[in-house]
């Protein structure tokens, strides 16, 4: 399945049903009088949160939407059928914007969440509902109400509890797979990974769910790379976790970047929680690793971790600051594999 992350789509709610002009006339009764109806509802155009999708790419092969109209009303004081709604699922951390793109409509964080985005039009009037003491044969009905139509962007913005930050090749997709039974693309060439991943870790007993996205490049808000598009997908974490290649040759430097690509990027993810890690350290010898470490540290202004994700080398520890970070609320209990006691009277 294509990840895909925007999409463009128009929808339209139902218009209402028309109100009837109707007299009751049957042979051997004497004053029928108006008996139109009333015309039906038209359908409102729904957004829901939904289970077991991660992904738009339903919505290239469709953009349009338009909810059922209104039946109209009939004689004998019959009311027009109302409309079918129609409903748009969508992954849970979805965004909806107006379609200047930045308007936000509604934020569905939530499973089950729902917001109304069209409302149908009402149904009109029949002429029996005009029926006065001075006015007992209107000859006059209502049309229905016109549905609402209008454009809308769905943005889709991955909810995870930490997510990975660093330069292409910095060992993030590494670091995912190995801790994870999430399958990233690996490979020695930059930009390996080229849509989001989610993964669940889990340490001392907790599971939470980690983001991978592509990574960044010096100008990568002015659009060099991939761009910064993808930093939609950690807005939602509690912690980012900022990998560094070791064998790079300016660790500062590299540190560097990525906080002004956060920086130009705009909003508080520059100031959610950070950890900080000098990646690859398998690579290292012991008097390389001081000094690579030294030069971040002094950058960073704190403490930095050291890691391998390919070695395993301090992975258990970075896990755990990574824990230490995420809301109890948000940890779930890691599941285990064995088989529950058989029950006995």
């Amino acid at each position: 399945m294509k990840f895909l992350d925007l999409a463009k789509v128009y929808i339209r709610s139902g218009a209402g049903g028309n109100g009837a002009v109707s007299f009751r006339r049957e042979k051997f009764i004497e004053f029928g009088g108006p008996d139109g109806g009333n015309g039906g509802r038209g359908g409102d155009v729904i957004a829901e949160a939904v289970d077991g999708l991660n992904t738009l790419i339903d919505f290239r092969y469709q953009q349009h939407f338009f909810a059922e109209n209104g039946r109209g009303g009939q004689g004998k004081l019959k009311t027009g059928a109302d409309g079918n709604d129609i409903i748009l699922r969508v992954p849970v951390g979805t965004e909806i914007l107006e379609e200047d793109g930045e308007t936000v409509i509604a934020d569905l964080t939530e499973l089950g969440q729902r917001v109304m985005l069209g409302k149908g039009g009402n149904g009109g009037f029949g002429n029996a509902h005009f029926k006065t003491s001075t006015n007992q044969a209107p000859r006059r009905a209502n049309p229905g109400q016109e549905g609402v139509e209008r454009t809308i962007w769905l943005r889709l913005k991955l909810i995870a509890d930490a997510g990975l930050l660093g330069l292409p090749n910095a060992g993030k997709s590494t670091f995912l797979a190995a801790t994870s039974n999430a399958r990233p693309k690996i490979a020695d060439y930059p930009f390996t990974t080229l849509h989001p991943n989610l993964g669940v870790v889990g340490v001392d007993g907790a599971e939470f769910v980690v983001a991978d996205i592509p990574g960044l490049i010096e100008g990568a808000s002015e659009g060099r790379g991939l761009g910064d598009l993808f930093l939609g997908h950690v807005e939602r974490c509690s912690v980012l976790l900022h990998l560094i290649d070791g064998t790079a040759d300016d660790v500062a430097e590299d540190y560097r970047t990525i906080i002004q690509e956060l920086e130009a990027y705009g909003g508080e993810l520059a100031e959610k929680p950070r950890i900080t890690v000098l990646n690859k350290i398998d690579s290292l010898d012991d008097e390389l690793r001081d000094m690579q470490r030294e030069f971040l540290e002094e950058a960073v202004g704190g403490p930095v971790m050291l890691m391998s994700g390919a070695s395993g080398e301090g992975v258990t520890e970075v896990l755990r600051a990574l824990r230490a970070e995420i809301s109890e609320d948000r940890l779930r209990q890691k599941t285990t594999d064995e088989e529950p006691e058989t029950w006995q009277p």
